[in-house]
């Protein structure tokens, strides 16, 4: 091969391998610090289309595999991170979970999903969310394999 070609793919390989560091440590630090960094911003619709007038806030979460099977209930009372770090408390053990998936929290009088920047999406009723939504009692956030039922 002439030497000019080496040279090219030389440069070529070196760009691809500093693209490579890059995304490895900007992923290392986006999940040591537990996703982006951002405040509680819920839209007044959220992202799962118009809300019944009438829905309650829920009160419980029930935490139901990916066979149906409830593995857990607990009551929402604060900020709960939801992904596979030991941080989270609520832990998955699955690979379509990020290490900080996602979050539910409380704001006024309402409690609202926010995905935290995961790979493969939250999705509250069948939809992605892409900005903090509302839940109400009857809803069902899918995360991963998981799905978290809001109760009353």
């Amino acid at each position: 091969m002439p030497p000019f070609v080496l040279t090219v793919l030389k440069v070529l390989f070196l760009a691809l391998l500093y693209f490579f560091v890059y995304r490895a440590l900007h992923a290392a630090v986006v999940g040591l610090r537990g996703g982006p960094a951002r405040g509680p911003s819920p839209s007044p619709r959220g992202s799962a289309g118009a809300r019944k007038a009438g829905a309650k806030a829920p009160r419980t979460l029930a935490i139901i595999d990916e066979r149906g099977s409830k593995v857990k209930s607990m009551s929402l009372d604060g900020t709960l991170q939801i992904g596979r770090a030991d941080a989270c408390q609520i832990k998955l053990p699955d690979t379509y979970v990020s290490s900080f998936h996602a979050r539910i929290y409380r704001h006024d009088s309402g409690w609202y999903v926010e995905d935290l920047g995961s790979t493969n999406g939250t999705y509250l009723n069948q939809k992605r969310v892409t900005s903090p939504a509302e839940l109400r009692a009857g809803d069902r956030v899918k995360i991963g394999k998981t799905t978290l039922e809001l109760r009353r």
